[in-house]
């Protein structure tokens, strides 16, 4: 599995790119909002932190202006996909951004149809929200797992990316659904080493070898 982590701060960015097993970022406009700072600037530098793939949402709902925005999105660097809404325009502009040889991400996906279409009109990644789903008790893990049946039955190219996660569990839970990647917030990805038995045994190694009074070194 694929781990994106998905932020617009670019501090959190530069510290994950750091640690050997980042494939990519995921920003919305939500997030961009919260640094406070200009898009298109935060996507050009996220870009130059990471060669790998860097989400970039475009802002409008219909298709002439999705596509234009999308234009500019995609000048900012090559490794720039282009994020659209799971809505008729949006796999309309989809579509033909993917003839055109330009990466997409799919988001706010909901069902299993939406990522059907998604597939096939050509989509590189599609977002199923699981916490969201998770908030109105539905089960967002049971998309996922749907979705992998649909897509491994055609044939379909197009990635799982596992968004809206909430708790290291819906990592594993993705992972073990057949998600392709999972974008996970700074905070989730941090916790996903953690585990008290880990702590637990390490305390009792370092009694253990400082009462023998060795050293490695």
């Amino acid at each position: 599995m694929k781990f994106f982590i998905d932020t617009a701060d670019v501090g959190e960015i530069k510290k994950w790119a750091d640690s050997g097993f980042l494939d990519g970022v995921t920003t919305n406009p939500s997030l961009v909002a919260k640094s406070g700072r200009d898009f298109l600037d935060v996507i050009k530098e996220i870009c130059g932190l990471i060669e790998s793939p860097v989400s970039a949402e475009v802002a409008a709902l219909d298709h002439a202006t999705m596509l234009k925005e999308a234009m500019v999105l995609k000048d900012i660097a090559p490794n720039v996909v282009i994020k659209l809404p799971t809505t008729l325009d949006g796999l309309k502009t989809c579509r033909q951004l993917t003839d055109m040889g330009v990466d997409t991400n799919l988001t706010l996906c909901f069902s299993t149809n939406q990522a059907l279409l998604a597939a096939k009109a050509g989509a590189t990644y599609i977002s199923p929200f699981i916490g969201r789903l998770d908030d109105i008790n539905l089960d967002g893990m049971e998309l996922i797992r749907d979705i992998r049946t649909v897509y491994d039955n055609y044939g379909f190219d197009t990635e799982i990316l596992a968004a809206s996660i909430r708790t290291p569990n819906h990592v594993s839970e993705a992972a073990l659904a057949g998600a392709d990647v999972a974008t996970i917030p700074a905070s989730t990805l941090a916790k996903l080493a953690n585990h008290p038995l880990t702590d637990k045994g390490l305390d009792a190694f370092v009694a253990d070898w400082k009462s023998t009074g060795q050293s490695i070194l």
